[in-house]
Formats: structure tokens, sequence, C-alpha cells
């Protein structure tokens, strides 16, 4: 039973090992940090602020990563994004200022 457990868990890893471009992991990566840093994802309006671009590029944003499958959104729910991307395949949030190439 172990063994079909860990199967299934791999096949989940490797459907959400999708690609997407930066800008899109950008978003995906801000989502995640805010979600953890505050306890529940980010709002539109914190996304707005946070790259300083209008709300209809927002929604946009959100509606594409949705729509290729890295987000799953419910429907009338304030706050109610959930990534489907593994934390390990997000990229780092640019404004953290961290080079990846470069080793602790």
């Amino acid at each position: 039973m172990n063994r079909q457990m860990n199967q299934k868990s791999g096949a989940a890893r490797s459907l959400s090992a999708q690609v997407f471009t930066d800008k899109q992991g950008q978003y995906l990566a801000f989502i995640y940090t805010y979600a953890h840093m505050f306890r529940r994802p980010p709002a539109e309006a914190d996304m707005q602020r946070h790259f300083q671009v209008t709300p209809p590029t927002v929604h946009q944003m959100i509606m594409t990563l949705e729509r290729n499958g890295l987000i799953r959104r419910q429907p009338g729910v304030a706050r109610g994004i959930q990534i489907l991307v593994a934390p390990e395949d997000l990229p780092i949030l640019n404004w953290l200022g961290i080079n990846q190439s470069e080793t602790l």
C-alpha cells in the first residue's frame, strides 16, 4: 500500500512540474510566499501592489495561471487560490535579491 501511495504522489509531482514563463513563475512564487507568510492566499489587490500593475493585468494573469493548470480557484471565495505547482519547482522571488546560481 505504501508503494501505491508513493506512485500516486510521484505522478502528482510530475503533473505539477509544468512549464511556465518567468513572469508566471514570479506570480506563483509571490502567491506561495504570501500564503506562507500570512497564512492565507493573497487578494488580487495584493498582487497589484506588489507587481505595480493594473487590476485587469493581475486578473488576466490569474486566469492564465488557472487555464494552464498552475493554480486552482474557488469560485465566489475571496482569496481562494491554491497553487498546483510543487514548491521545489517555484522560482525565488526577484525582489528578494537572491542569486540562485550563487552557492551558500
